[in-house]
């Protein structure tokens, strides 16, 4: 191991199953970070040395006592569980969370060596270590003879091959860590058996406040969204909300919303209802609260969906709160609110000219429920916003002060709230007039000591950064909900065009002629299933297809259409070429399909394996100009051709200071042309792989810089 690594050490229990996941995730871990490395250090914990208290009896912290203490002293850094031991609440002063990758989550059942289920005596013994696992042996063998058994897995095997046990209920994930699976009987459905929830997760617990391993969980979290529903029905949902849920893993929805949203779920996502209804919550505020910040620790993907606008008496910052106090990244998206929606979609306008200039809104509800007074003094309190006042700060602080608020009352002034440009501006009343020099855009002036806060922009692997997004539009979402769910602030910007040619369509009539389509991006597929519709060509006709890697693989898949060909790794045009040599055969008739801007080399290597190359051009790649270079922290590249884009209308110095990532080499290539290195080059030459890249770069950034 390197001496300049910075070494965690990691706690584990010292099984053979222990040792083995624990050392699997760390492996893959520290693939991600570079400099980072992990020790693991073997405990023993009470249930490993107790092996005669029946499990179905055995305290929740069981086989985590003596990690946590270890945690706790300082012995360790983090300590790797299997998700299922972990007790429920979770001791105090530790924080946790769930890796994303899952093993298989069913049970299996354990014979001795080459018996069957039906080789079985009439009253067969059976071990049993849960209730579950007891209440699902009662049906299927009712005439056994149940006992607690215990032991590692090797041991409880051995168990069954003494005979001292004719069956055993077992974790299948176990034994596909160990590799041991050639020891399975019969895999147990999961709608015959339910398993734990966090069964075949592993889950790492650290120190609660260690922000080394806040940033090293943020890796593993999804954003949660918090979400308006809009009020009455679906209608008045905006796009980002409705898009959020067709995402989701989970929904924690309130009562007062239309229900129909929930449809738009996925199949396999679960919804929650923890709405509050005068008298009767199905959830209090803290639960509600404690089972966002669960879930989100499960590497679930989660939106709280909240009837309205969230920010309007909705209680959005008790959950956010707690959400930054765990270092766990959030977004909001606004939603329309009963106050719109009586007013506006009624005609009783809340401004009308020359009736009124504006509103208050309030409840004569405070916490607890009790009523309070709505008097004069109060309502003077409230906060203030102003629409159209920019060029008014200063008469607006002299009537404000004069009718006795302090100067030092907090202010703010708000430019294109809710754009990605959005600007605040952070000041006190008295100071207000001197921020006029600022404006720029028509914006907002908000009064109030509400405007003291703010949500943390700091959270997550990408921290809060603005990402410029250069690609072109049609992968610009796909961009936008990975910086989204890691923590960013996707900043839209796209340089590049990409325009089918569809003056070229007749050239695809012959294609069944072929033995092979080579197509070597997302979007030459997308512009290639363009073609086939405009031509209306039977798919059935389309010959082997050969990708260089998996982004271009899974465009074509929602088509149902599979590729024939492509890299295991190294994802390029180098890489492909290697599979050709294996794959093609001397006079194999080839369409290659490319943007203007790829060129003729690849159709040239191809050739010059024995194949005959028709080299047609699907799409032009036209630059997108700008009027204006918005605010970022951090740019993505996608192709070369945005690379270019960029340095004509800004200049390579516009990236100084500025952290780059790019797709792949010829991007990188683009950028040294300027004398320019990129930061990041993704791992994995697919959108995904250079976004989280760079969410690896700026995690291991963090850790090697505490």
């Amino acid at each position: 191991m390197p001496a300049d690594r910075i070494i965690f050490k990691a706690g584990t229990r010292p099984s053979q199953l222990a040792l083995t996941q624990c050392r699997g995730a760390l492996d893959r871990i520290e693939s991600m970070l570079e400099g980072i490395a992990f020790e693991m250090v073997p405990i023993t914990s009470v249930g490993d040395t107790d092996r005669t208290t029946d499990l179905r009896e055995s305290p929740a912290d069981f086989f985590s006592r003596e990690l946590d203490s270890a945690l706790l002293n300082g012995e360790v850094d983090i300590a790797v569980h299997s998700a299922k031991d972990l007790p429920f609440p979770m001791p105090g002063n530790i924080d946790w969370f769930w890796l994303p990758w899952r093993e298989e989550p069913r049970d299996c059942l354990i014979l001795s060596k080459g018996r069957k289920i039906e080789d079985l005596p009439d009253n067969p013994v059976i071990g049993v270590s849960s209730e579950r696992r007891e209440e699902y042996c009662t049906q299927r063998f009712p005439n056994g003879i149940q006992k607690n058994i215990r032991g590692n897995i090797e041991e409880r095997i051995a168990q069954v091959d003494s005979g001292d046990f004719d069956i055993v209920v077992m974790a299948g994930a176990a034994l596909k860590r160990l590799e041991i699976t050639d020891r399975i009987t019969e895999w147990i459905p999961l709608e015959e058996l339910e398993v734990p929830e966090g069964q075949g997760y592993l889950a790492i617990t650290f120190r609660e406040g260690d922000a080394r391993m806040q940033a090293f969980r943020s890796l593993f979290m999804h954003a949660v969204t918090f979400a308006g529903a809009g009020v009455s029905n679906k209608e008045l949902c905006t796009i980002a909300t409705l898009h959020a849920l067709k995402q989701a893993d989970l929904c924690l929805y309130d009562s007062l919303i239309d229900h129909s949203l929930l449809d738009e779920l996925p199949p396999l996502a679960r919804a929650i209802d923890v709405g509050k209804r005068c008298g009767a919550h199905s959830k209090e505020q803290h639960e509600t609260t404690k089972l966002i910040c669960e879930c989100a620790r499960q590497s679930k993907r989660i939106v709280r969906l909240k009837g309205g606008d969230p920010g309007i008496f909705g209680r959005l910052a008790e959950e956010t709160e707690a959400l930054e106090e765990l270092g766990i990244p959030f977004r909001v998206i606004p939603g329309i609110s009963a106050l719109q929606a009586a007013t506006t979609g009624t005609g009783m306008l809340l401004t009308r000219r020359n009736v009124s200039r504006g509103f208050v809104a309030l409840t004569p509800r405070k916490s607890g429920g009790a009523l309070a007074r709505c008097d004069g003094e109060m309502k003077n309190k409230l906060p203030v916003i102003y629409y159209m006042s920019i060029k008014a700060t200063k008469q607006i602080a002299e009537q404000l002060i004069e009718d006795g608020r302090s100067p030092d009352t907090p202010a703010a002034i708000i430019f294109n709230a809710g754009g990605e440009d959005e600007q605040i501006i952070k000041t006190t009343l008295g100071d207000l007039p001197e921020q006029k020099h600022c404006a720029k855009n028509p914006g907002l002036i908000m009064v109030g000591e509400n405007t003291a806060f703010s949500y943390r922009s700091n959270l997550g692997a990408l921290q809060g950064k603005k990402i410029l997004l250069t690609c072109s539009e049609a992968i610009q979402q796909k961009a936008v909900d990975l910086v989204h769910d890691l923590g960013g602030r996707p900043v839209q910007f796209p340089l590049i065009k990409l325009n089918t040619r569809y003056e070229d369509a007749q050239k695809l009539a012959p294609i069944g002629s072929y033995d092979w389509v080579v197509l070597t991006s997302p979007t030459s597929v997308r512009c290639f299933m363009e073609l086939l519709k405009n031509t209306q060509t039977d798919l059935r006709t389309i010959p082997r297809l050969m990708v260089c890697g998996k982004g271009t693989a899974d465009e074509l898949a929602p088509h149902g259409l599979y590729v024939d060909a492509l890299p295991e790794t190294g994802y390029s045009a180098e890489g492909l070429l290697e599979v050709a040599r294996d794959e093609i055969e001397a006079d194999d008739q080839i369409l290659r399909l490319r943007a203007d801007k790829a060129g003729p080399q690849l159709a040239e290597d191809l050739r010059k394996l024995g194949a005959e190359v028709d080299d047609f051009i699907i799409y032009k790649n036209e630059p997108v100009v700008h009027d204006e270079l918005p605010d970022f922290d951090v740019v993505f590249f996608a192709s070369a051709s945005g690379v270019e884009s960029f340095v004509a209308q800004w200049g390579f110095q516009a990236l100084e200071n500025k952290t780059t990532v790019v797709i792949g080499k010829p991007t990188a290539q683009a950028l040294e042309k300027h004398t320019l290195s990129p930061d990041v080059l993704a791992k994995e030459a697919t959108i995904p792989g250079a976004i989280q890249s760079l969410a690896e770069y700026l995690v291991t950034r963090t850790l090697t810089s505490s």
